[in-house]
């Protein structure tokens, strides 16, 4: 009889898909968080797989700030439309209409901390229990601390000192009503293994990911993209440069590397001689050294 073993990629996708079926066993109404990044692209994938031949059983959630790029707005309706999946969109635009949080002003801006509260007011709408996301633990030192299954209270909160233990792969979703969990079906993965696996699947990605030519401005360590939502100081130029993008967020706060990788072989080549985090390039994070972790502490992804 001959032995059947596992590579290390298979071991990740069997995991990510015993997590994704857990999900569905212990929650009554999941979503998947769809961004549009390389992550919840990879988590709706594998959750095509779990439950093929059948259509993915819970509905996409993107929380939509207004200042996304473009590409990934076309991309996300996309893979919608292919899937045949329910979408539901939360607006931060309408979170400001409606006087539920204030926009920043000035040079550095961003709407990134105010997705909490139209992220917390859709899952609440929606009596959604489970939200599931592409957080991995080797991406920022905060999301290390989270469990496959991550509870929040009933404000939506994260407390990083009370989790439950998870033994054998035994978890444990129990709630009490106006509670939720995330679940993090890839938390074990690397960016490189993200980056294999996407290559070794042939997974569809927006183009942001590859180098392209587009106009940026130094700011705080990287290329930030010219965008109609850019306040520039006097001292800032716009300038063409190729790059790309390792992580995706707001057009206002990601931040691309100088680079010539415009297919999947180079990108994984690339990653695999990088010595800083992916994150590394996202404003947002800048901070403060628990910018992350504060975040998600109020109920951020």
């Amino acid at each position: 009889m001959s032995k059947y073993y596992l590579n290390y990629l298979d071991e990740l996708e069997s995991e990510a898909i015993f997590v994704l079926r857990e999900v569905w066993a212990q929650f009554d109404n999941p979503v998947i968080l769809f961004s549009g990044g390389k992550d919840s692209i990879l988590v709706t994938h594998l959750a095509k797989k779990a439950f093929y031949p059948a259509k993915i059983p819970f509905p996409l959630m993107h929380v939509d700030t207004g200042h996304n790029f473009p590409e990934t707005i076309q991309f996300r309706d996309d893979i919608i439309k292919e899937l045949g999946v329910q979408l539901i969109v939360g607006s931060v635009q309408e979170s400001i209409d409606e006087g539920r949080v204030a926009e920043e002003r000035g040079k550095n801006a961003t709407r990134n901390a105010l997705q909490i509260t139209t992220l917390l007011d859709a899952i609440e709408a929606n009596k959604i229990d489970c939200a599931i996301g592409g957080g991995r633990r080797d991406e920022e030192k905060a999301r290390a601390k989270e469990r496959f299954f991550s509870h929040r209270d009933d404000f939506g909160q994260w407390d990083p000192k009370n989790q439950r233990p998870e033994l054998w792969n035994i978890f444990n979703g129990k709630h009490f009503e106006g509670e939720h969990f995330r679940a993090f079906p890839i938390s074990n993965w690397t960016e490189m293994d993200v980056w294999n696996y996407i290559k070794r699947e042939n997974i569809a990605i927006p183009s942001l990911y590859f180098a392209h030519e587009r106009e940026v401005v130094w700011r705080q360590e990287s290329w930030i993209p010219n965008s109609e939502f850019l306040v520039l100081e006097d001292h800032e130029e716009i300038v063409t440069k190729k790059i790309r993008f390792r992580t995706l967020g707001d057009i206002t706060i990601t931040g691309g590397i100088e680079s010539d990788a415009d297919t999947l072989e180079k990108i994984a080549d690339e990653v695999s001689g990088m010595r800083q985090t992916e994150r590394g390039n996202r404003s947002d994070d800048k901070r403060s050294e628990s910018a992350m972790e504060d975040r998600k502490r109020q109920g951020y992804f």
